[in-house]
């Protein structure tokens, strides 16, 4: 990823905007959803759950940076890197303690952390060369 390129960074950003909302609707539908909706969901961990939703807004606004091509937008993708590797740190200490939970949550909270974390180096190496 040497060659960052301002083409990158409007995929990464639309990428970054339709992820965020996906994660919006979805977990929209997770925690406001009818009864039918919490039971498809399972065993949901309420923390990770809000983050996520929380999440998908900043997720939105990192995204519109970026297609502006924004260096503040590198700082909301670091803030969202960190706080998902935070919060898989803290459904793994969940996961340990025997705590009721998905296992496409992990799968989930692994991957958002690793795409955050792709899109901030991305970002960063595009907008604050």
């Amino acid at each position: 990823m040497t060659h960052a390129t301002p083409k990158t960074l409007k995929a990464i950003g639309l990428i970054a905007v339709i992820f965020g909302v996906m994660t919006v609707f979805a977990g929209g539908m997770a925690i406001f959803g009818g009864a039918g909706v919490q039971q498809a969901v399972g065993d949901a961990v309420p923390l990770v759950l809000t983050f996520n939703f929380v999440a998908g807004f900043a997720y939105i606004l990192a995204g519109f940076g970026l297609l502006l091509a924004r260096p503040w937008s590198v700082w909301v993708s670091a803030a969202i890197a960190i706080g998902s590797l935070a919060i898989l740190g803290y459904l793994a200490l969940y996961v340990m303690q025997g705590g009721a939970y998905e296992p496409r949550t992990v799968l989930a909270m692994l991957f958002r952390t690793l795409v955050w974390g792709v899109i901030f180096v991305i970002s960063r190496r595009v907008l604050l060369r």
